[in-house]
């Protein structure tokens, strides 16, 4: 029983961590960028999430990668 709750409280973290992310991606996209610039169409949730995770991926600092050092062993 307590893994389900483990499980359960996961996935409502997951969903909220989503939402979080897309939603003002969604929101700049659509209200910023779409009035601005004649061609763009609008996009949905799950579209805004793909696109802030792309950006995840191809901006992410390579100093956040975390080495074992000399010093820790």
């Amino acid at each position: 029983m307590n893994s389900i709750i483990k499980i359960f409280a996961i996935i409502l973290v997951v969903f909220f961590y989503c939402l979080v992310l897309a939603t003002p991606v969604q929101f700049l996209w659509n209200f910023a960028l779409v009035p601005a610039v004649d061609g763009l169409n609008p996009i949905g949730f799950f579209q805004a999430l793909g696109i802030n995770l792309l950006c995840m991926i191809l901006f992410k600092n390579p100093s956040e990668i975390q080495t074992p050092s000399k010093e820790d062993e």
